[in-house]
């Protein structure tokens, strides 16, 4: 197992990408481009964390670690056009919007923890 697959962090983020590009996959309705943005985004996340886990230095741990947190934000921000375009159900944003927010303070904790 690799170390970045050890991470709680990881593992939250790779199953709310399953969930993500599921309702991705099966939504009909959602604009292309909007689609393929949210899943740049979201895979984002568990790239720059498995890539920034690899790397030596402090700092560039930690750069991987801010583009990670930043995708976060990303995701959110497309999730809240879909929610205010009556695209995206209520609940399901706030769930999907729950599940960022802890993964962002995760990615906080481990940048702010990087050795």
């Amino acid at each position: 197992m690799f170390d970045f697959e050890k991470l709680k962090v990881y593992q939250k983020a790779n199953s709310l990408n399953i969930s993500i590009l599921k309702y991705l996959h099966r939504s009909t309705v959602i604009d292309l481009y909007l689609k393929d943005q949210l899943k740049r985004a979201t895979l984002s996340i568990v790239l720059n964390l498995a890539e920034g886990t690899g790397r030596v230095s402090k700092a560039e741990k930690k750069r991987f670690y801010t583009i990670a947190r930043s995708s976060v934000f990303e995701c959110v921000a497309i999730l809240s056009v879909l929610k205010d375009c009556r695209i995206m159900e209520k609940e399901l944003f706030e769930e999907y919007y729950s599940c960022y927010e802890e993964i962002s303070k995760m990615l906080l904790a481990l940048y702010r923890n990087t050795k």
